[in-house]
């Protein structure tokens, strides 16, 4: 199988994250933070190590700043929620995915309003305006994706944060397409909030996730309460991170499996994984755009303005029927919506959906080449 389903979760995983779940489950067996004998100080240990990883990677103050999570999902839940109150408002772009809309029309229902400013592609002064114009007196956050899961459209992060910020608002990104790809410095950026998936651009297992926060000290609300190993006696959740948002036994496995994929994507560099990426699919998006029923969104995909995402369709066919016919052949991309109907709807596919292609360290240029065999042969029998 030729996959080219990374957004959706990085496959093959690297043989370090496959030893390292494997090594937890022999050797680091024990509940982290709830006993004082060898293996239980071991695991409790080795996940505090990498919470020192983390915080290094991702330019966080310290290893207090890095919050277990199961996803960034539930990560972008625990802001939102967390931190919203009756009468806040909120700015978003027309780029994200459904783990930031959702939870927004959820929020609706208790007096959070949202306005979704336009990224302009190729255009950062455009977008910085757009957001500009969406703030307003009552706007406590911006929270925005690092880069479209769709079209790879990577949005200013860096520039929307220190805009927010002069108008007092926190900044909150999803860089569930960013983080493994795009360079991160929280300190630097003053991203207050990082929520990041474990699965994809950094290599780990599914069902991880990270929440970095800037500043442990200011108290989200919370949206599991329960053992956290610390302050039995007290049926009041703990008010120190991480263990305040770390209810529950952790997935061991799952986030030392994350800790070797993120030692995986430091020892290629994140900026290389990120060129070589892109090189790739500038080579897949050079052969398409010469194929005559091939339809592509998005102007050649460049750094800075794109990771290694591309969207297309075939004239004449929707979405998911090039993508069973490519299936057929051994090549699995993802087809539909994605769950990101604001950005179909932006981009004039909510309609059609788009046909996926996502790559990762493991994509193979001969494997970007017959996709493209693939889609010529598609796209020549289908009817005009």
């Amino acid at each position: 199988m030729i996959y080219l389903d990374n957004s959706a979760t990085t496959y093959p995983k690297p043989q370090g994250v496959r030893q390292a779940v494997q090594r937890a489950l022999t050797e680091w067996g024990a509940n982290p933070g709830r006993s004082g004998y060898g293996m239980g100080l071991r695991t409790t240990q080795a996940l505090y190590e990498f919470r020192v990883r983390a915080a290094d990677f991702f330019g966080a103050p310290g290893p207090e700043c890095v919050l277990f999570q199961p996803s960034c999902t539930q990560a972008l839940n625990l802001v939102l929620k967390g931190c919203l109150q009756k009468g806040d408002h909120v700015v978003t772009t027309d780029l994200e995915h459904n783990a930031v809309m959702r939870p927004l029309k959820a929020l609706e229902a208790r007096g959070v309003s949202y306005t979704v400013a336009p990224v302009i592609p190729g255009d950062n002064d455009a977008t910085l305006d757009q957001v500009r114009h969406a703030i307003g007196p009552k706007t406590k956050m911006v929270v925005c994706t690092m880069a479209s899961n769709v079209f790879g459209i990577r949005v200013p992060v860096e520039r929307i944060t220190a805009l927010a910020h002069q108008y007092g608002a926190k900044v909150c990104v999803d860089a569930a397409q960013g983080a493994g790809l795009v360079p991160i410095h929280m300190e630097e950026s003053g991203i207050d909030y990082l929520c990041c998936a474990g699965h994809k651009g950094l290599y780990g297992p599914m069902g991880t996730g990270l929440l970095l926060v800037r500043e442990p000290e200011v108290l989200l609300g919370t949206l599991v309460e329960g053992g956290t190993g610390t302050q039995s006696r007290s049926l009041l959740q703990p008010e120190e991170a991480p263990e305040r948002y770390e209810s529950g036994t952790q997935n061991v496995p799952g986030l030392l499996g994350l800790a070797a994929g993120l030692e995986f994507v430091q020892r290629r560099g994140v900026e290389r994984l990120c060129r070589e990426e892109l090189h790739k699919l500038q080579h897949l998006y050079s052969r398409l755009s010469r194929m005559g029923r091939i339809r592509l969104y998005t102007p050649f995909p460049q750094e800075p303005w794109f990771v290694p995402v591309l969207s297309c369709n075939v004239e004449g066919l929707p979405s998911e029927t090039v993508g069973e016919a490519l299936a057929k052949g051994g090549i699995a991309v993802r087809c539909g919506l994605h769950c990101a109907p604001a950005a179909h709807e932006k981009m004039g596919t909510l309609e059609t959906g788009t046909v996926r292609v996502s790559l990762s360290a493991f994509t193979r240029r001969e494997d970007l080449d017959a996709l493209a065999f693939q889609l010529g042969k598609i796209s020549s029998s289908a009817r005009p």
